[in-house]
């Protein structure tokens, strides 16, 4: 183990914020790519051995670096896998979470999920190799477009990638209480959508029947449904409706994220979620199921590490 004084701090924390500093909100393709540059950059400059795949269906593209040091063992290496894109639009910087320290802590827009992880582990390599300690093994970092919208262009060569090597390791942040995650609960996404009836929102508004106003009815019983005690929890993030304020609104659509730690879980939250589909006051209800990540329990490979 290398020791605290092969790590310089300083330059470390700088790198971190100059990738903070570049807004990569995942449908930015432009952001994402600048991103995808400064990651290569540092990889190339550390003597990997970089390949760069383009992006898909309009998404940033994924950038792999190879380690294989002359001394390390010709068999299946570690995978370092991150994501660069974030959940904050363009313009956040600016106008509600600027780069600022305070104290011991450190703000920007994906600072904690997950450039600074994805830096650490760059700034990792980086030590080793200043200290003359190559690793035994190849190491390959893996950096993706699209994590945050649940890898749609970069799952399949996530899992290529990860089927070549003996260990994976995910530099995502930890949790608050400082445990590593060895498991994951079940992510279920949904789309729901309505579908009134259009009138004048003046003249008529009577004979019209809204979309939005039934939305948020339901989305009123999903947050209802939240059972934080079996860590069973709905969350609306997404609401979308309505095309003039002078016309009842005929469509409403939102999005839908739900969690639950076991098989059993997911299929009441997946019944719950459906039962919600149907016509009620003259107003369609659609439940369309998206993006599922069925349970990760833990077992022994994992915790083994």
């Amino acid at each position: 183990m290398l020791e605290a004084e092969a790590f310089d701090e300083d330059a470390i924390l700088e790198g971190i914020t100059e990738w903070v500093r570049v807004e990569s909100p995942c449908h930015h393709r432009p952001g994402i790519n600048a991103m995808m540059d400064m990651a290569a950059g540092e990889l190339e400059g550390l003597g990997a051995e970089v390949e760069r795949l383009g992006g898909l269906d309009g998404m940033g593209d994924v950038v792999i670096g190879r380690f294989s040091p002359p001394d390390a063992a010709a068999a299946p290496g570690i995978l370092v896998l991150s994501h660069l894109d974030t959940v904050h639009p363009v313009g956040t910087l600016e106008e509600r979470l600027e780069v600022r320290r305070e104290g011991d802590r450190v703000y920007g827009p994906g600072i904690l999920d997950m450039k600074g992880g994805a830096r650490l582990g760059i700034e990792a390599m980086r030590a080793l190799l200043r200290a003359g300690r190559a690793p035994k093994l190849p190491v390959t970092f893996m950096f993706t477009p699209d994590e945050e919208v649940g890898s749609p262009t970069s799952r399949e060569r996530i899992e290529a990638e990860a089927a070549r090597h003996r260990y994976v390791l995910v530099p995502e942040p930890l949790r608050p209480w400082g445990d590593v995650v060895t498991g994951r609960h079940a992510v279920q996404r949904f789309r729901l959508k309505t579908i009134g009836q259009p009138s004048h929102a003046g003249l008529t508004k009577a004979q019209g029947r809204s979309a939005i106003a039934k939305m948020a009815e339901v989305v009123t019983r999903i947050e209802a449904m939240n059972d934080y005690e079996r860590e069973v929890t709905y969350a609306v993030g997404v609401i979308r409706g309505g095309t003039f304020v002078n016309v009842v609104a005929v469509e409403c659509e939102a999005e839908v994220l739900c969690i639950a730690p076991t098989p059993e879980l997911l299929a009441d939250v997946r019944a719950s979620m459906r039962a919600l589909s149907g016509t009620e006051d003259g107003v369609e209800i659609r439940v369309e199921e998206g993006l599922l990540r069925p349970v990760a329990p833990q077992h022994e490979g994992t915790l083994a590490l």
